[in-house]
């Protein structure tokens, strides 16, 4: 290794790659970087979920953070699943502060419905600690867990989830595609000290995206593999229920659309973000955007039926959210808009619903389903 005033995490990476022969795939990079047990930037006590910019030390604000009417709306969705499916359990990936948790609870137990198990299923033990604090009153109903189950009988529900796991990098350079991963940077040449400790290197593959991007033009974008890998574990262990991913992505043809040139992985820190995530690592967020045509057909060949697929604004406003807006105080309304305006969070962000038997219509699809766009 070269010299350098590595942090620990650093420090970890790089025996991973010096272990692996001096090269990892992206997708091994961004896992390492996020998730390695005390050092990733999910397993580390830093703050990630925030509202407030440079007040209280978050890096980037969910939609269950922007406004509790987020919840309140997925709320009266919930309830139509749980009901049409004849369940009364909740199954929650990834859930961040427990904003959303929180929410969905509350706003059930107003409506009448009976929830027999809110589990959590969270790989990060200092945000399930957190979790645990902030949901605390609704003592034994809620639960965590590290894994999958056996089976699943119920809702399950995902937020800015698909994103956040890793993907492979894929580059077509004069042609040729490679698949590109990440290296140990070699020392400065004029005797300064290292400025990176990572650096890009592109390795062949017959890897290659399930769209060939028109154009001759070089080209950067990635491919899937853990996203769809989770949704055939979900079909593996779902008997009876529905799932519903809520997350920033498109479908397949504007994924890999000729001037979408340098593929869609962003970092975020400090409510800040940039395409660099060999810089700081551990201490921002790496992200990429969901392919939702990919998830839609993994989940067909794995035996789910796709029941809706629209933009969080038609998804929301569906749910009833425009009511609530209404009977809302005018600050709580004016920040629950950039749920729903298209240049907020309204178009980028899509919902999916999948569900196992007969085909039906959940109430966040009636007007607006774009599934004939996967």
């Amino acid at each position: 290794m070269p010299p350098h005033p590595f942090s620990a995490l650093e420090q970890s990476i790089c025996s991973a790659i010096t272990a692996a022969g001096g090269w990892i795939g992206f997708d091994r990079f961004m896992e390492l970087a996020l998730y390695t047990p005390g050092l990733g930037y999910y397993a580390n006590d830093t703050m990630k979920f925030g509202a407030l910019p440079g007040r209280d030390g978050s890096d980037f604000v969910t939609a269950p953070e922007i406004s509790p009417l987020f919840g309140y709306a997925l709320a009266k969705q919930v309830a139509q699943a749980l009901a049409h499916t004849g369940t009364s359990e909740i199954w929650e990936f990834g859930a961040g502060s427990g904003a959303l948790a929180e929410q969905l609870l509350s706003t059930l137990a107003q409506m009448g419905v009976s929830l027999s198990r809110y589990t959590i299923v969270d790989l990060s033990a200092t945000l399930a600690a957190r979790q645990q604090q902030r949901l605390s009153r609704f003592g034994a109903l809620v639960q965590w867990a590290q894994s999958w189950p056996a089976h699943i009988d119920g809702v399950v529900l995902g937020n800015e989830v698909l994103d956040a796991m890793p993907v492979q990098l894929l580059a077509r350079c004069k042609g040729v595609w490679s698949e590109r991963g990440v290296g140990i940077a070699q020392p400065a040449q004029d005797g300064a000290a290292q400025r990176h400790v990572f650096a890009w290197q592109d390795r062949s593959s017959a890897l290659r995206p399930p769209v060939e991007p028109e154009g001759a033009h070089d080209y950067l974008t990635e491919i899937h593999p853990q996203a769809q890998a989770f949704v055939r574990s979900l079909s593996q262990r779902l008997r009876n229920g529905c799932a519903f991913f809520m997350d920033y992505g498109f479908g397949e043809d504007e994924y890999y659309h000729p001037q979408r040139s340098g593929g869609t992985v962003m970092c975020h820190r400090a409510h800040q973000s940039d395409s660099d995530p060999l810089a700081l690592v551990g201490a921002k967020d790496i992200t990429a955007h969901v392919n939702f045509s990919a998830i839609a057909l993994t989940a067909q060949d794995a035996g789910l039926e796709v029941l809706g697929y629209t933009n969080q604004a038609h998804f929301l406003m569906n749910c009833g959210i425009v009511d609530l807006m209404h009977a809302a105080a005018l600050p709580v309304r004016a920040t629950a808009q950039a749920l729903i305006l298209e240049h907020e969070m309204g178009e980028l962000f899509k919902v999916v619903a999948l569900g196992r038997g007969a085909p039906w219509t959940p109430l966040g699809f009636v007007r607006g389903d774009r599934m004939h766009r996967l």
